[in-house]
């Protein structure tokens, strides 16, 4: 079953709880009986279903309350959110009434940010991979605002993420040329070659989609991991063409 068709109901029959199951409680629980009625062997690992179901949730009501934080949504952030989630457009309703929810729920978005945190305290790259989905869509306008970027660097805080992860993250969102690729692969300008080449097979190992999707992430989201590792490649390329590697 897609993760669109299971948000709601999983959330209840999971008992993901806290600000997250709340959230999802008040949006339509008349979609319970629908997911109860096309439950596959996915959830034969209710802790996976949980974990996908969280991150999902998590980067539609941060999604939603980073758009607060700047007072706007532009319709390019429309769009990369849609890219981001690869939405079938007969669950665009469902995943819109999280969103709207999100933005009129008086709390802030630490509540949440905590919870996925921990659900996701054993797998950083995960978390990552959220705060990159959330700048992609920050960037989508062409210009991360002061708001957002705040917004973004508290987020990775939450996350237990360090500066230069939240540095190498952001980067990534740059096109082309404007990228660093030293600060895309987390290295300095004048690290050897042999850093150079550990700190891409790391990076490769660790945003790999198959791994992120057994450590929780949810299918849907395959084509912006793969996006991010082509970003990484795109790097190491290029510095290797620059250095003669």
């Amino acid at each position: 079953m897609s993760i669109w068709g299971k948000i709601v109901g999983g959330a209840a029959g999971l008992a993901i709880g806290g600000p997250i199951g709340m959230l999802v409680g008040a949006v339509g629980g008349h979609l319970v009986d629908r997911y109860y009625g096309e439950r596959d062997e996915e959830e034969a690992d209710p802790e996976r279903a949980k974990r996908s179901i969280g991150f999902t949730i998590a980067v539609i009501v941060l999604g939603a309350k980073m758009a607060k934080a700047d007072g706007r949504v532009t319709q390019d952030e429309i769009r990369a959110f849609k890219e981001v989630f690869q939405v079938p457009q007969d669950e665009m309703e469902n995943v819109s009434r999280v969103f709207n929810q999100a933005r009129k729920d008086a709390r802030g978005f630490e509540p949440y940010a905590r919870q996925v945190a921990g659900m996701f305290r054993t797998a950083p790259e995960v978390l990552e991979e959220l705060l990159w989905c959330l700048a992609y869509i920050a960037k989508a306008d062409q210009n991360i605002h002061p708001q957002e970027l705040d917004f973004l660097k508290q987020v990775a805080d939450i996350f237990g993420l360090s500066d230069a992860d939240f540095e190498r993250v952001t980067q990534l969102q740059l096109d082309g040329d404007m990228a660093d690729p030293y600060q895309t692969l987390g290295v300095a300008k004048d690290a050897s070659k042999e850093e150079i080449k550990r700190a891409h097979r790391r990076l490769v190992v660790e945003n790999h989609p198959d791994k992120m999707i057994a450590k929780g992430m949810p299918e849907e989201f395959v084509s912006v991991a793969n996006a991010k590792l082509a970003a990484i490649n795109a790097a190491y390329e290029r510095i290797r063409k620059e250095r003669g590697l």
